[in-house]
């Protein structure tokens, strides 16, 4: 029987147990979408493109479980130097849950302001299409690049390890939902949480919606922080520089490529190689943004 106590033992389990709940959403949506006048092209189902997006989410999920057996050791270690005894029930998930959104928007945030993370985050970015499955279209070199290290104050302030991992893979299931064209938004749900609107917005490679809308669930943390934009325009999807590609390889290495190219470059001082990995994207000729 499934509890919550075997979910914190298991957190792993816990998007393979949504996976249901995703095809169905997808399959409504493709029918949806074959109607005509109903959806936008870019929010069309092509195979290539969802069986890119299917495999960049296999390997993402492979990845995260390997790496994540390291990862889990080390919070296991810092949480031996925990602020303070948090007791998990009701309350103590809320508030875990809305500390976990605040770190996802600085991840997020990070993800667009620094090339390093940027060239991980990429891979997501580069469809030119949005529909569910894009919300599978995930990079297998998240846990390289670090994205763990932003759920560590967490473990600091007293969260136990398993719950906190198990608040980050909730926190990306729930963004399942977002990743639409067929929802519009949430009515005035908009106005706290994070919705297909606003996300479209962050997807956008529209001038004005470039690095707008990190949220994830909570899309107070953009209105708070300054980087909130409300969709206006008609959006237009993907990466300032497109891919042009459904391999899935190519979609997860081409910027970390780049980004290598921009470091090894001849003539370069050691400054700018440290600015080809930590500045923002746009500070690079060779970036996406």
């Amino acid at each position: 029987m499934l509890t919550m106590e075997w979910l914190v033992a298991h957190p792993d389990w816990l998007l393979m147990i949504l996976a249901p709940v995703f095809m169905l959403c997808m399959v409504l949506e493709w029918r949806v979408s074959r109607q005509s006048g109903r959806l936008p092209p870019s929010a069309s189902y092509q195979w290539q493109e969802v069986s890119c997006n299917f495999a960049l989410g296999a390997l993402h999920q492979l990845t995260d479980i390997t790496v994540g057996l390291m990862v889990i050791q080390v919070y296991l270690w810092l949480f031996d130097w925990r602020l303070l005894d948090i007791s998990m029930g009701l309350m103590s998930f809320i508030v875990l849950m809305v500390a976990q959104d605040f770190c996802y928007y600085w991840f997020h945030r990070a993800s667009h302001r620094v090339r390093w993370w940027w060239a991980a985050h990429s891979t997501h970015h580069s469809s030119e299409s949005m529909n569910f499955s894009t919300a599978f279209r995930q990079s297998l070199m998240y846990p390289f690049a670090g994205m763990w290290l932003f759920w560590v104050p967490l473990v600091i302030i007293g969260f136990p390890p398993k719950w906190v991992v198990l608040s980050v893979l909730l926190n990306l299931g729930l963004q399942f939902i977002i990743h639409t064209q067929w929802i519009k938004n949430f009515g005035w749900l908009d106005l706290v949480f994070n919705s297909p609107s606003h996300h479209r917005v962050h997807h956008g490679r529209n001038p004005q919606y470039i690095d707008k809308n990190y949220a994830g669930v909570l899309i107070i943390w953009d209105k708070l922080f300054g980087t909130f934009e409300p969709e206006v325009e008609a959006v237009v999807y993907g990466i300032t520089k497109p891919v042009n590609s459904t391999n899935p390889i190519t979609v997860t290495f081409v910027e970390w490529q780049h980004m290598w190219r921009d470091v090894t470059a001849k003539g370069r001082s050691w400054r700018q190689r440290l600015a080809a990995i930590v500045a923002p994207p746009s500070a690079s000729q060779e970036s996406k943004w």
